[in-house]
């Protein structure tokens, strides 16, 4: 791919249509991150509840929806065996450990930086209780 090309897609990204803006939105899911970094670090498949135990505070509803949203997209293989009751696994895979390095290079600056971005929360936080934007005249649209 040539540079004009790899700057038109680029352009494209910013587009309404663009396809690469629904797969920015799964990506950007918190719970897609944990999920594709839980089954990155294990040794082999993983089950939904071992899943479900690693992820502190997800729903069973949206691990469902999550690990099939990522079956969809190619970024996680789900491997049903015929016992009873029927077993599951996870894996990750090729795809997803790719993607797995831009999400663990993110993990990384998250921990690297936490401290400052909790300081200027609580800089910006304490600058609006002591000066709140006005209120909305009543009757006016905000």
């Amino acid at each position: 791919m040539d540079t004009t090309e790899a700057d038109q897609r680029s352009v494209e990204a910013f587009l309404r249509d663009c396809p690469a803006r629904q797969l920015l939105s799964v990506l950007a899911d918190k719970w897609v991150l944990l999920v594709l970094g839980t089954l990155r670090e294990a040794d082999g498949p993983v089950r939904f509840n071992a899943l479900r135990r690693r992820l502190d505070g997800i729903t069973q509803k949206m691990l469902t929806k999550t690990l099939r949203d990522l079956e969809r997209d190619g970024l996680v293989r789900r491997a049903v065996y015929p016992t009873v009751p029927p077993r599951v696994e996870y894996s990750i895979t090729a795809l997803g450990a790719d993607l797995g390095r831009i999400s663990q290079a993110m993990g990384a600056w998250v921990v690297e930086h936490h401290d400052e971005i909790t300081a200027a929360r609580a800089e910006f936080d304490a600058a609006l209780a002591l000066d709140p934007p006005p209120l909305p005249r009543p009757g006016t649209l905000h």
